[in-house]
């Protein structure tokens, strides 16, 4: 499988999300022969969205930037992984002006899907499938990921899978090794399934998407070192 990992953290390889990020691909590496590319957004020269549409009209970005080869590597793989911490809500900006960056891969012209429109594909991207991993500093994942998740499961509305994990900073922590590396175990769990199968057992996945330790005591701790 080519998977190619657009790690959306300033931070590169330093990044808590990361840590969950290769942990589930050590896991698919496991179980099925993996290409892995591992790409630092903030690395690449990606000019902000213009909203001038000649892309959608002839195919091509005004912008001869990075962004060209972005989208060939785009359509060469089989899995995209989206991996981010969770900035104001959302993603980094270096990430959202890739996302909007792959406007030419899609046309002017609209069609219905279900309750929503879409629009069109340029080229064919049936193989392809999405996966977000996102940690986040906040405590739990409530009222703090689903800005991000409505985003990411509106832009690519098939064959996508989210992993979203609160309490990450830990990820970066030694002295809390003890609980992030039974999560990190599970991450690898979720990769051998999705490598088998495309997909992640419910439970697994409700159970890595939880906080590692209570709230409040998770949140003692940050505010202690304020």
């Amino acid at each position: 499988m080519k998977i190619l990992v657009f790690n959306g953290s300033p931070k590169k390889d330093a990044s808590d999300t990361m840590h969950i990020t290769r942990a589930f691909l050590e896991g698919m590496q496991e179980e099925i022969p993996c290409d892995i590319q591992i790409m630092h957004v903030i690395e690449k020269n990606i000019h902000y969205c213009s909203g001038c549409f000649s892309c959608m009209h002839g195919g091509k970005c005004i912008y001869d930037d990075d962004m060209q080869e972005i989208l060939q590597q785009i359509l060469e793989s089989d899995l995209i992984i989206w991996s981010f911490p969770l900035y104001a809500y959302g993603m980094p900006a270096v990430l959202k002006a890739l996302l909007e960056r792959t406007l030419p891969l899609t046309s002017m012209a609209m069609q219905k899907a279900g309750e929503r429109y879409e629009h069109v594909a340029r080229c064919d991207v049936s193989q392809l499938k999405y996966m977000m991993i996102c940690g986040c500093g906040f405590p739990n994942s409530k009222h703090n990921f689903e800005p991000a998740v409505a985003q990411f499961c509106n832009s690519f509305a098939h064959n996508h899978t989210v992993i979203t994990v609160p309490e990450s900073p830990m990820f970066n922590a030694p002295e809390a090794a003890m609980v992030t590396a039974p999560r990190l175990e599970k991450v690898k769990e979720a990769g051998r399934q999705y490598a088998k199968s495309a997909a992640i057992d419910e439970t697994l996945l409700a159970e890595i998407c939880s906080p590692m330790i209570p709230e409040q005591q998770y949140a003692a701790i940050v505010n202690s070192g304020v």
